[in-house]
């Protein structure tokens, strides 16, 4: 399996020529969603949703699903059964991968935000996009795609998720709000800078693609 990340939240993964987008938003290059088979939305905020995007990429490929919350079901519409809501538990396959949802809340950004539904994804088995959560995945995963910079996280809480979930390695997320000295300092602290997560910390520029074992 290949991962690209692209801009902020957003990460493709390929294999056996088959393409997987996982939280195309506002921060995300155009035309990344391209000839992929399948889109996978955490939630509605739009950084990781961009109806523009999906639109563009439905005119080009009217075969293109969408699986994602209730809520963003409801934003997108059926789009003739092409949109599917999924929550907590969920299975399905996406583009020739394994998907199981997990999670349903949003992290709390302060008490008087009111929260949103946020579902992560675990994909084949191997992989797993939290969203804006720090969701446990309820079983091993040996990539976690790890928000390094958002207004519910604070360091310390990344660590400790990292540590508790305990993958090979984690792959930085959701950094688009940070200039260089600010990536430096989180990416550090992660790596081999930091306390210690018990994990291989990997930091890809926009576009780069990792090949996953």
């Amino acid at each position: 399996m290949d991962l690209t990340k692209y801009g902020h939240a957003c990460v493709v993964l390929s294999k056996d020529g088959r393409r997987l987008v996982i939280d195309p938003g506002a921060f995300t290059e155009d035309g990344v969603i391209g000839d992929a088979e399948a889109v996978l939305v955490t939630h509605e905020h739009p950084d990781h949703l961009s109806v523009e995007a999906l639109d563009a990429a439905w005119a080009q490929n009217p075969g293109l699903r969408v699986w994602t919350t209730a809520a963003v079901a409801e934003v997108l519409g059926d789009r003739d059964g092409r949109v599917t809501a999924v929550a907590d538990g969920d299975t399905f396959t996406a583009a020739g991968f394994d998907v199981t949802a997990v999670g349903e809340w949003h992290a709390v950004i302060h008490p008087d935000v009111p929260r949103m539904q946020n579902v992560g994804f675990v994909v084949d088995s191997t992989v797993f996009h939290p969203g804006d959560a720090f969701t446990m995945p309820g079983r091993p995963v040996e990539t976690l795609l790890t928000p390094a910079h958002a207004p519910w996280s604070k360091l310390q809480e990344i660590i400790d998720w990292v540590r508790a979930v305990s993958p090979v390695r984690t792959v930085s997320v959701h950094d688009g709000a940070l200039n260089d000295r600010g990536l430096g300092l989180v990416n550090r602290m992660l790596g081999a800078g930091g306390p210690g997560t018990g994990a291989q910390h990997l930091v890809l520029a926009s576009g780069e693609t990792v090949r996953l074992p």
